[in-house]
């Protein structure tokens, strides 16, 4: 048990799907109080559908921590990814009445010291650019603001004459088309690796992996897209992009291409980036395609475990949010 203020307060301890409902409980209170002290009473964030949070829990492993009140219930979470070497936590919250007690900053050095131990070169977070208690909060925790991440969409309003490669058909190549992801990533980002998200994806068929080729047949980009509703109980509405890796700007353009025609051939009429704004050629080449912005979240990192900087030509983003 890590010590705490609130000595009424257990954990860290490793959730599993039992705990996904009181997870959404938490999450819900936390992040709608959230919205109400920062002006937006009228928000109300909804629960998040299962085999997201299934999602999350299996790609953060023992990343994904929890923390209980005296009663046994469920009070507080931190969910800890790590990439190969790029690391991040997301979502976290502490439930309303719980907050202020020092809770908050325990299970973020828990989540810190998790991915230190495990050798992340990157460990970062993001929140609403206009919560300012959040911002003041990391940052006494060391964590330093960075660039945007701006959420870009586009409605389709045609159906694209393309068929693209998705890791789905991939049959017995999907070994081998996975290492050729994992190889680009590697030469483009050393030390970066989305393999474990990719295959999670797969096993649980909320989304797929499109792959672009070059001249001579060899993998120059890939997408790791999801498809499944985000909130439960709504229907799915839009394919929504959470790792992308570019080989130069004509490949990006191409993936974009590939994800529009994955979209509308699963009867999606939206298309959703989370755009890291460092990557600004990227983000400009969507806005001209006519991706319009739609929310904003700021890019926090820990002091001397920055983000490397993007290929020069190149893409690679990474989605810090399920």
């Amino acid at each position: 048990m890590a010590w705490l203020p609130d000595r009424d307060v257990q954990g860290p301890e490793r959730p599993t799907t039992r705990d996904i409902e009181a997870l959404n409980r938490v999450f819900s209170e936390a992040f709608t109080d959230r919205y109400r002290r920062d002006g937006m009473s009228g928000v109300r964030v909804p629960h998040l559908n299962t085999v997201i949070w299934r999602y999350a829990l299996d790609d953060a492993g023992d990343g994904a921590m929890v923390w209980r009140d005296a009663d046994g219930v469920l009070c507080a979470f931190n969910i800890a990814h790590l990439s190969g070497r790029e690391g991040w936590m997301g979502p976290l919250a502490v439930r309303p009445d719980r907050q202020g007690a020092g809770l908050g900053k325990t299970m973020l050095l828990a989540g810190i010291a998790w991915l230190k131990e495990r050798g992340a070169r990157t460990i970062g977070l993001e929140t609403m650019p206009r919560t300012i208690e959040n911002i003041g909060f990391y940052s006494r925790l060391g964590f330093v603001p960075r660039h945007l991440t701006v959420t870009l969409v586009r409605d389709l309003p045609r159906r694209p004459g393309l068929h693209p490669e998705v890791l789905s058909i991939a049959g017995p190549a999907r070994a081998e088309r996975l290492a050729a992801c994992r190889q680009l990533t590697a030469r483009l980002q050393p030390g970066t690796d989305f393999t474990r998200e990719l295959t999670i994806t797969a096993d649980l068929r909320i989304g797929d992996t499109l792959l672009v080729r070059d001249g001579a047949g060899d993998v120059a980009g890939f997408a790791l897209y999801h498809t499944a509703a985000l909130a439960a109980g709504r229907p799915a509405d839009e394919l929504r992009v959470l790792k992308l890796v570019a080989a130069s700007g004509d490949g990006f353009e191409s993936l974009v291409a590939g994800l529009e025609a994955a979209a509308l051939a699963a009867d999606l009429r939206r298309v959703t980036f989370r755009c890291q704004t460092a990557c600004s050629d990227a983000y400009l080449r969507l806005v001209h395609l006519g991706y319009r912005a739609h929310w904003t979240d700021l890019r926090m990192t820990l002091a001397r475990h920055e983000e490397p900087a993007q290929p020069a030509g190149a893409v690679v983003w990474s989605n810090w949010e399920i």
